[in-house]
């Protein structure tokens, strides 16, 4: 077999190699995963921002609530000293009622406050839920992709290492300069240095070689023949 001969060989591995490395650098579970993560980076911003709203609320919340435990103990007091006979002056018993109805009065203004905010936390409770349940959805999904991604690319890399292996022992016995001339080329021209010249046509770009170029392969006179169009080393 010719040094040319078995370039096209190299080359045959050269493109499987091409073709399974496109395939690994184009996975479905690649996109999969690439839009998952797309779809959580999304919603971590609203996430972060209704988590400080309903955190707001809640503290506000707390807030009230111990201001209403305050305001009614203060009641409780104010009311046991009114009827605990240790007050017999009319004003001040007047003034201590009159602080009883004040504190209950405040005591209904903060609770309703306090039932506003605790129906406001429900719903952003809910809000929060809602976005966390769409984000568990895509992290899931992202989790799958990536071990979908990770099986694929380890049955991919075999294939990989085989064919490296085979196209290294193609190599073997082709001259460096022929190899090196080979790769300059394919380098160049879209993965294609050699082709099989088959009648007038280059099957590497599938032109037709011009007659006076085509005679001169033919009859050996031109040295290393190459393709006019694509630039491969053509093999007769």
């Amino acid at each position: 077999m010719t040094d040319l001969e078995l370039l096209l060989i190299v080359q045959e591995h050269d493109l499987a190699l091409d073709r399974l490395r496109h395939r690994r650098a184009h996975l479905p579970a690649r996109v999969t995963l690439a839009d998952a993560e797309a779809a959580l980076a999304a919603l971590a911003p609203g996430l972060t921002e209704v988590r400080a709203r309903r955190d707001e609320v809640a503290r506000d919340a707390k807030r009230l609530d111990d201001e209403v435990a305050a305001v009614r103990d203060r009641a409780a007091e104010a009311d046991r000293t009114l009827y605990s006979g240790s007050v017999t002056a009319v004003k001040e018993l007047q003034a201590l009622q009159a602080e009883v109805e004040h504190l209950q009065v405040r005591q209904r203004e903060l609770e309703d406050r306090e039932l506003e905010l605790m129906e406001a936390q429900e719903a952003l409770d809910a809000e929060v839920a809602t976005v966390e349940a769409a984000g568990a959805i895509e992290a899931e999904r992202a989790e799958a992709a990536r071990r979908e991604l990770a099986e694929a690319e380890a049955g991919l890399d075999a294939e990989i290492d085989t064919e490296t292996a085979a196209r290294a022992a193609a190599t073997v016995g082709i001259p460096e300069t022929l190899l090196a001339t080979y790769e300059r080329i394919r380098a160049m021209s879209n993965g294609v240095g050699v082709a099989r010249l088959v009648g007038d046509t280059c099957q590497g770009c599938r032109l037709s070689i011009p007659a006076t170029e085509l005679d001169a392969i033919r009859r050996g006179v031109s040295g290393e023949a190459r393709c006019d169009n694509c630039g491969a080393i053509l093999v007769p």
